[in-house]
């Protein structure tokens, strides 16, 4: 990446952001800012775009009422521009949340880049383009950078941040202070990745899905109770490496692929397992501790366990009242 590119303003200080592109995307960014008290300028091609842009804004208005709005958020404070050219005149930052196409994401970055402001951020939207392959066209590659959410990006806090060849890395660090800063959870990636992390993960659970339906060795239904009713409480606070690491007791993560290890030849999916190397363990070894922190293997437990209650409780299968 490249060094240079100064925005105008610091994070904390940005008033006004434009979302270019209002769908399902582009319109959960709209309803983010506006309950996080931005001003908020929308430009969207489609005729009826200003129609169901406040229309999504208006369904999602109550749960961000219940989640907490910002001191003067507002809806009042959408304005929806005619032009691509008079939605980013005055934009401090910018939301691109246009169509997964390449071609078209390649010249809407490189006509965003022509109208925004010197120095001001151009952020995309996309759910797996690397930002090398869409900042060709820009002027001023350098202030393209990717903040993909997941929908609706109004309740879902992660952002995935990352930059292309050409970005600066002010831009990437600017980019992850602002998402922080505007109440998003942030992972700054530090190369580019295709579907980012969040996307392949959930894409590879996806697909193995998709092999046992075909099959008829699982149903729908069967599916999706596995994962609501098992793993997915715990991926609710605690990720797969950590609630992994637990399944080796007191021996953690160490312990859990030097026991289970070998069990990753055996088929249980259609997805070729990593060599598990020193190399790879090691590595599974020293980010579940940095992980854990000062987290003692109790401290995890409880925390797991008070969790899944949580989660259990949250969305009403408890199954009673402990007395």
């Amino acid at each position: 990446m490249s060094d240079t590119t100064p925005a105008p303003c610091a994070p904390e200080d940005v008033r006004r952001i434009a979302c270019i592109g209002a769908g399902v995307i582009g319109g959960g960014w709209v309803a983010h800012f506006l309950a996080r008290g931005y001003d908020v300028t929308a430009w969207d091609p489609a005729a009826d775009a200003e129609e169901k842009l406040r229309r999504l804004v208006a369904a999602a208005w109550p749960a961000l009422e219940q989640i907490g709005l910002a001191d003067g958020a507002s809806q009042d404070r959408l304005t929806v521009a005619p032009t691509l050219a008079e939605a980013v005149a005055d934009a401090q930052f910018v939301q691109e949340s246009a169509p997964e196409k390449l071609e078209l994401k390649r010249s809407l970055l490189a006509e965003l880049d022509a109208a925004t402001p010197p120095g001001v951020v151009i952020a995309s939207s996309t759910s797996g383009y690397p930002m090398t392959d869409m900042q060709t066209d820009a002027a001023t590659p350098s202030r393209l950078v990717v903040g993909h959410p997941f929908n609706p990006p109004y309740l879902i806090p992660l952002v995935e941040v990352v930059g292309g060849e050409r970005t600066g890395a002010d831009a990437v660090a600017w980019s992850s202070r602002f998402y922080d800063v505007a109440g998003k959870s942030v992972i700054t990636m530090d190369r580019e990745l295709p579907g980012f992390i969040a996307n392949r993960l959930q894409e590879a659970l996806w697909r193995e899905a998709l092999h046992m339906v075909a099959n008829g060795e699982a149903s729908v239904e069967d599916i999706d109770a596995s994962i609501t009713e098992g793993p997915g409480l715990r991926w609710a606070f605690m990720g797969p490496c950590l609630t992994f690491a637990l399944a080796g007791g007191e021996g953690g993560m160490a312990h859990m692929l030097d026991h289970f290890g070998p069990s990753l030849k055996s088929p249980w999916t259609r997805l070729e397992a990593p060599e598990l190397d020193r190399k790879l363990r090691d590595a599974m070894v020293d980010g579940c501790e940095e992980a854990a922190g000062d987290r003692t293997y109790a401290d995890l437990v409880a925390e797991r366990d008070q969790g899944v209650i949580d989660v259990l409780r949250a969305t009403g299968r408890l199954g009673g009242t402990a007395r």
